[in-house]
Formats: structure tokens, sequence, C-alpha cells
């Protein structure tokens, strides 16, 4: 994390330790940097698995495998690499993921299916075998590590470690929600450049807790954007011990399995806000808020084709309230929009209302609230009940700037 901190960073939350959750930290050396880069996570025997997937055609071994293995359910460790993404690596990145997976299976007497694996980073490299096998054999002797720790050695264009937690009452037990994530830039549905992870002490079924992760994804790291670009490597699991000692979860019709899925959905948007507000050269946090379409779908890609917009973000950059801008991304969403019901409006000052300029516009306090770090814009298309926010970041030189020097 070599760049100026992101001006809209948050402080590293207090994530708390989750029972049966074990998480470590080592140098591997995948790139010459002097820092932690492997982080190993275990998992008491009978944890649940559940995972979401990037759509990138071209994606790594890790997300393949991690694919198929995630339908068994059941979980025992998790490996990510920092500083090389093992994509678009043939047969010789696959070996490397196999590698691994074999290294910790019989390390910990289980399945090789249950250890998953993410990598992250400069596409096009294979893993070094050599430098995995001696860095996973490192991390089976490492002390226990902080979840900051383990958040920063998952980095890397992030500015600032990213964390998030909250609480669910299941019946009379408290169950702990605490997740790591990381992510700056190639951030698009589906899902973000991002390698997210969910750890709770909550006693879950498989197939509920797949059930609360895909439904919470949808609301929000497929509502997240920063350049428009999907990533070959996007991962997000959550793992859930049983260890709180609730009724389990089976279905969502199980008492509890209501508060449960809330308090998944809450940390994932909270984990894709801080995607967002560390977005690669970032200066402005922006929610674009439709209402009106023809439905929720709808409206979230009217957000997205919005979000997306160089344009639109250049502007926001500029703190120019352009938005004749906002009009064509509208209009070039591929969704039914009419431009004779269309309305937009900046921080709650509407701009335009049903397809006109107001006679009496004052831009005034739209100037005012575009030089602030939250930026809101408000669309609706007049058209029906749908609804969507998605969040995004003003595009700026830093972007540039990073980009351009990526590999060095």
């Amino acid at each position: 994390m070599s760049h100026p901190v992101s001006p809209l960073a948050q402080p590293f939350p207090e994530v708390p330790a989750i029972a049966g959750v074990t998480p470590h930290v080592v140098r591997a050396g995948y790139k010459d940097w002097g820092r932690c880069d492997l982080t190993y996570v275990t998992f008491t025997e009978g944890t649940a698995v559940a995972g979401v997937f990037t759509k990138n055609l071209c994606c790594s071994s890790e997300v393949e495998i991690g694919r198929e293995n995630v339908k068994r359910g059941t979980a025992r460790a998790l490996v990510v690499n920092a500083g090389n993404s093992n994509a678009f690596t043939g047969y010789r990145g696959r070996e490397a993921v196999e590698q691994i997976m074999d290294q910790v299976a019989g390390n910990l007497g289980c399945p090789r299916e249950e250890v998953f694996v993410s990598s992250t980073g400069v596409i096009g490299v294979p893993l070094p075998k050599d430098k995995a096998r001696e860095g996973v054999e490192k991390a089976f002797s490492a002390a226990p590590c902080t979840w900051e720790e383990a958040a920063n050695t998952i980095a890397t264009t992030d500015t600032f470690a990213k964390g998030a937690s909250t609480t669910a009452m299941i019946g009379d037990t408290k169950v702990t929600l605490g997740a790591i994530i990381k992510g700056s830039g190639m951030i698009a549905p589906d899902m973000a450049t991002m390698l997210g992870y969910i750890f709770t002490d909550a006693a879950v079924e498989p197939a509920f807790l797949q059930e609360c992760l895909s439904a919470a994804n949808l609301r929000s790291f497929s509502c997240i954007t920063v350049d428009s670009d999907t990533s070959t490597s996007d991962t997000v699991l959550a793992f859930a011990t049983g260890k709180a000692g609730n009724a389990p979860l089976v279905t969502a019709q199980s008492p509890g399995a209501d508060a449960f899925a809330a308090a998944i959905q809450d940390v994932c948007r909270q984990l894709a806000h801080l995607v967002v507000r560390d977005g690669e050269g970032a200066n402005k946090f922006i929610a674009v808020s439709v209402t009106g379409a023809v439905s929720d779908e709808s409206a979230r890609k009217v957000g997205m084709a919005i979000a997306n917009s160089p344009l639109v973000k250049t502007a926001i950059a500029g703190e120019d309230a352009n938005w004749g801008r906002v009009v064509m991304a509208v209009g070039k969403a591929g969704e039914p929009a009419n431009r004779d019901t269309l309305s937009i409006g900046f921080g709650g000052t509407w701009a335009a209302k049903e397809g006109l300029p107001l006679a009496d516009y004052d831009e005034a306090p739209v100037a005012a609230h575009l030089k602030g770090q939250d930026v809101t814009i408000e669309v609706d298309l007049g058209l029906g009940e749908g609804q969507a926010t998605v969040w995004t970041c003003d595009l700026t030189h830093g972007y540039i700037s990073i980009n351009a020097d990526y590999r060095s």
C-alpha cells in the first residue's frame, strides 16, 4: 500500500475474534516488497462455506476450483496470496493452486476440497511454486494475527485496511460476524476486483448460507463500480463455524433466519462502501439513487450506466453540476427511459423535472453539495416503482497515475 491514503479512508473498526476461526500472516515474497503477502486462516471442523465469484470468462484457477469446491459446503482453511493473481497462467497456475491445497490438506488432515485459495495482483504470471510451498510451510507455525494485519496482507493497490463487523440475535443466542476485504481498482460487477471474507460463529446450513450471501451480493458488491472493469479473480466467501451454539439456521423460515440474513447484508454493504471509498485516485464517494424505473433490476442497470460514465465521474471530480451528462448516461443504459418523464437532481436539489430544466433552478446549493466528499445523484425515471442505489467514486488524474505504473 505505497500510494497516498485515500481522502475517503475509514479507520479499521473493532473486528472481534470469531470462535473457530484463526488467522495468520507471513511473507512469501510474491513481490519484491517488505511486507507480508500470504494470509492463512484455519477453521474448526464442520465449518460451513458459501461463495460468490466473478463472471469474468478469463477467471483464475483459484476461482474455477473454488466455484466447484464451495458446492461441498464445508471448509477447513483459506489461503490468500497477494502480489500475483495467478490468472491467465494455464496449467502451471492450476498446479500451483493444487499444490497449496494438497499441502494444507496434508497438514490439517482434511480433504483438499476443504481448502480455499485466492490470489490477487498482476495477471499473467504463474504463482511461483517454491515461494508458495515455503510461504505455506511458514504459515503453519505462524502465530495468530489480528484482523487488521490479515486485511493489510491481502491488499494490493489498497491505501487502507478494510474490515467490518456486526452481531445478530438468533433466539436467545448472539452471533458475531467479522469480515475483511481488499479492493481498489478493476472494480465492477459482477462483482468487483476484490477478495472478501466473512466469518461468523453462527450455526448455518451451507445452502442457507449461500442463499443469504447471494442475496446480499446483489444489493452490495453488484451495486458498486470504480472503473467498469470486472476482475479475473473476484471472490467473496462466507464461513460459519457454528461455535455460537444457536439452533442451526436451515431455511429462511428458521427462527432468527431473517436477523442473520440482515446481518450478512449489513456486513456486505459496509465492505462494498469501503472498496468504493478506496477507489483508485478517488476524492469523492458517490451514491446514485434511481427511482421510478420499470423494475428494481432496470433501476440498477440505469444506476450503473451513470456510475460507470467517465463523463459523469469527471464532472463530479471537477465539482461541475453538468446534469446533461446524467441524461446521456440514462439514455445509453439500454433500459426503458423517457426524456419527458425524467427528473435529475444532486444532493436533494432537483435540476430538471419531467424532461425540462426547472425555471427557478438555483445551482448554488448543488455547487456547495459537490464540494463535499459525499455526493448524491438522484434520478427519477417516472415510469414505475423500480428503485436501486449504486455506489461509485469520481475519476481523477490519480487513477491514471496508479494504473500507469501498476506492474513496477
